[in-house]
Order: structure tokens, then C-alpha cells, then sequence
């Protein structure tokens, strides 16, 4: 019979964890510039199914990236899009690409389908509409951690927002996370040498990326594929 002395007090949830958790808690990186909005998220949710909830809380990008690589493990990444340091997905991209397992879902106050798209194609888990009511933020949290319990966690449909097919987006979709960069410039109102020098790639590189994507999304011009996404 297992007594109270057989039961680990730590649960790794990483087999390279180098901080062990309460098997009783789980580790929630919520990262906005908006204080009360952070304040409001912790004091409305410190309990999920059960378990505690350790809120670790960034003002920044930069903040977030240090939290989330000195607390490990973290279970799963709450990321406003507009940052102080970082706007648009841009702060998705370079999580991503520092962090590439880490479970992060998009924390947002707007539902646009581009960005939604865009943000699963860059290697979101999930998307967390800041317009939630109370109970479907707490399925949204809840959902998000279920997933990052399984041996093998999957990307969960459920825990983005619905839309209905398109045959645009689902080009999109299908974008590379350079060339989904390259057309955020481009939607963005940015020149050849301006996405040149942002992304430091030669100006004939970035020539060839942009005629790829008018290629791609069968669009004729560069204004023609602007006007698709207003």
C-alpha cells in the first residue's frame, strides 16, 4: 500500500527540468506590459482542475525570455502580441526560435484571422482571445495545460478560434515561417530594403521571397496582395 511517504513531493514535468514543481502546482509564464491585466489574470485564476497555478509574470519580451530559461520548467507561455520591446508576432517568432519546445499560446485582444493563422504557422499551441468571458478563459487555461501534460502533446485545434476555409489562408498556412516574415513586412507597408534591412537578407533575396509569395497566394502585385488582408 502506498503510504504518504512513498509519494514524491516533486514532479519533473521535462525530463531536463532543472527546478522541480510541486506535484500539486503547475508554472504559468504570463508575459504583458499591461499590469492590471496581469494582476487580474493571477488573481482570477490561481487554481485550475485542481492544481495551483505559479503565476511567473514579464512586463517585456526580453523579461519573459530570461524568466522562462532560469524557472524551467514552465508548463505553458501566455504572450500579449504588442509588447514594449516587440510588436505584432514578432515576439512570437523569437520565442519560438530561442525556446522551440516551448508550449506558448498567443494572449490577444484582437481575433484577426491573418494573425491567427500566422501565429499557428509560427508554432503557437493555442490562441487566447483577451474578450473571453471568465468561464471560457478558464477552459481556454485549462485545455492549454491538459495538453502540455501528455507524453506527446499535440497542437489542439480547439484552443484556436474558428473560421471558416478559405482558400487564402490555407495558402498562408502553408508558408514558411521566412516567407510568413517577410509577408508581415510586406502587409505591414514595408519597402524591398526596408525588409532587407529588418531582416538582414540581401536586397535580391528579399526580391525573390516577395515574387515567391505573389506566386504562392496567386496574386498579380504587391498592392493586389495588400488589399486581400484589409
Amino acid at each position: 500500500m502506498e503510504t504518504l511517504l512513498d509519494v514524491p513531493l516533486y514532479e519533473p514535468i521535462d525530463a531536463d527540468a532543472t527546478t522541480a514543481v510541486p506535484r500539486t502546482a503547475r508554472r504559468i509564464l504570463l508575459i504583458d506590459d499591461h499590469e492590471l491585466v496581469r494582476a487580474g489574470i493571477r488573481t482570477l485564476y490561481p487554481v485550475l482542475g485542481g492544481l495551483r497555478i505559479e503565476w511567473v509574470e514579464a512586463s517585456t519580451l526580453d523579461e519573459g525570455l530570461q524568466l522562462y530559461g532560469e524557472r524551467t520548467p514552465v508548463d505553458a507561455v501566455l504572450l500579449d502580441l504588442n509588447l514594449g520591446d516587440c510588436k505584432g508576432l514578432q515576439g512570437l517568432r523569437r520565442f519560438m526560435q530561442a525556446f522551440p519546445l516551448a508550449r506558448v499560446a498567443v494572449f490577444s485582444g484582437t481575433q484577426d484571422e491573418f494573425v491567427v493563422r500566422q501565429a499557428r504557422a509560427l508554432g503557437a499551441v493555442g490562441y487566447v482571445p483577451k474578450s473571453a468571458h471568465m468561464d471560457q478563459m478558464r477552459h481556454s487555461l485549462q485545455a492549454l495545460l491538459d495538453s502540455a501534460r501528455q507524453r506527446r502533446p499535440a497542437m489542439d485545434t480547439n484552443l484556436f478560434p474558428h473560421f471558416p476555409s478559405s482558400a487564402m489562408f490555407d495558402r498562408v498556412a502553408e508558408l514558411g515561417p521566412r516567407h510568413l516574415e517577410i509577408l508581415e513586412l510586406v502587409l505591414s507597408g514595408c519597402g524591398n530594403q526596408e525588409i532587407s534591412n529588418s531582416t538582414e537578407l540581401s536586397l535580391g533575396t528579399v526580391k525573390n521571397y516577395v515574387s515567391s509569395l505573389l506566386l504562392a497566394l496567386d496574386v498579380r502585385s504587391r498592392s493586389h496582395m495588400i488589399s486581400l488582408f484589409r
